[in-house]
């Protein structure tokens, strides 16, 4: 269990280790073996080291992803394999203690997501390796909240609806599940790539997707096809869970369906029908700093929001998971590290 002690030594190390980098322990939130939210536990680990190209971030601000929550059950494990102990968080907001990169330097405030597909985890600790193509600078106007929020959930969208559905000016996107972190965002993402976006979630979020820049709001319960009012280009199924079939007659036959949710069949169908008239894709986000400084410039300007469910210290990070566990989640779930 996480003692109110343990949360006064975690500040005090933060604070020793902007002088002593690297060279002591750090708290961390690490698990033993895949299952409930009770194996989490923070406790001391030793401290990061970059290589060539990599950075060591102070961490003030993470955020959870559903995928923090898979991991651990073990829903991955052929992927996360069986060595312990393992920690969890992509996505960051803090400070540059240590660069062996040419584009950063101690001192500057960055934010970002770690790659999940070179197996890394660790943003709920207070200090985390990331790599150069991982982070990018935060404007002085943007808080440490909005950057851990936006950071995973803006790259998914903005990969997923510019680079696999190749959303232009003019194109009509469904955004199934739009009232999640990737869904509040994805909403925002399309408006700014020129789309008119519909949006599916349930009824007591319909007014947060139109107040995003929704067109048009649809109960997921409702007959989705039935309500949209012609076909769309593009579905996004952030859930995971919108049925291929719907999804070819909402696309009118001919279209591309995104899908977050990896799994073998959607890998293979990905490859399977990338020339088709009805494309099946898996959005495998890369981070990227071009992508990131783009985020951070719609940050900066306006046209992104962070939204944010809830935000829970370092200490009440069980709570922080039962929520994000719950899927009744509106936007990111954040995590005070720092």
């Amino acid at each position: 269990m996480i003692s109110v002690e343990a949360v006064h030594d975690a500040t005090a190390s933060v604070k020793e280790n902007r002088r002593t980098i690297g060279i002591a322990s750090m708290r961390a939130l690490v698990y033993d073996a895949y299952g409930p939210i009770e194996r989490l536990e923070l406790r001391d680990i030793p401290s990061p080291r970059p290589r060539d190209g990599q950075l060591v971030v102070e961490v003030r601000r993470a955020a959870l992803n559903p995928k923090d929550a898979l991991f651990r059950k073990g829903r991955f494990r052929a992927i996360s394999g069986g060595r312990f102990p393992k920690q969890c968080g992509l996505d960051f907001a803090g400070v540059v203690l240590e660069s062996r990169s040419r584009h950063f330097t101690p001192g500057q405030r960055v934010f970002g997501a770690l790659n999940e597909w070179r197996f890394a985890r660790g943003t709920l600790a207070q200090q985390v390796v990331v790599d150069e193509e991982e982070a990018a600078l935060l404007p002085a106007a943007v808080s440490d909240d909005a950057g851990a929020a936006v950071a995973l959930v803006g790259l998914t969208a903005l990969q997923a609806l510019r680079d696999l559905a190749t959303v232009r000016s003019g194109t009509r996107v469904l955004i199934h599940g739009a009232s999640g972190g990737v869904g509040t965002h994805a909403i925002q993402v399309g408006r700014a790539l020129g789309a008119t976006i519909v949006t599916t979630s349930s009824e007591r979020n319909l007014e947060l997707c139109a107040r995003l820049g929704s067109a048009k709001t649809l109960d997921y319960k409702s007959d989705v096809v039935s309500a949209l009012d012609g076909r769309v280009d593009v579905v996004f199924d952030v859930f995971g869970n919108f049925a291929p079939e719907m999804a070819r007659k909402a696309l009118g036959g001919r279209g591309v369906l995104v899908s977050t949710v990896p799994s073998a069949g959607r890998f293979l169908l990905d490859r399977l029908t990338r020339w088709r008239a009805f494309q099946r894709r898996l959005i495998v986000v890369r981070p990227k700093r071009r992508d990131l400084e783009l985020l951070a410039r719609w940050l900066q300007e306006g046209t992104l929001e962070a939204v944010i469910d809830r935000s829970v210290p370092l200490l009440r990070v069980h709570d922080g998971f039962r929520a994000l566990e719950s899927k009744r989640a509106r936007g990111k779930i954040l995590v005070e590290v720092a």
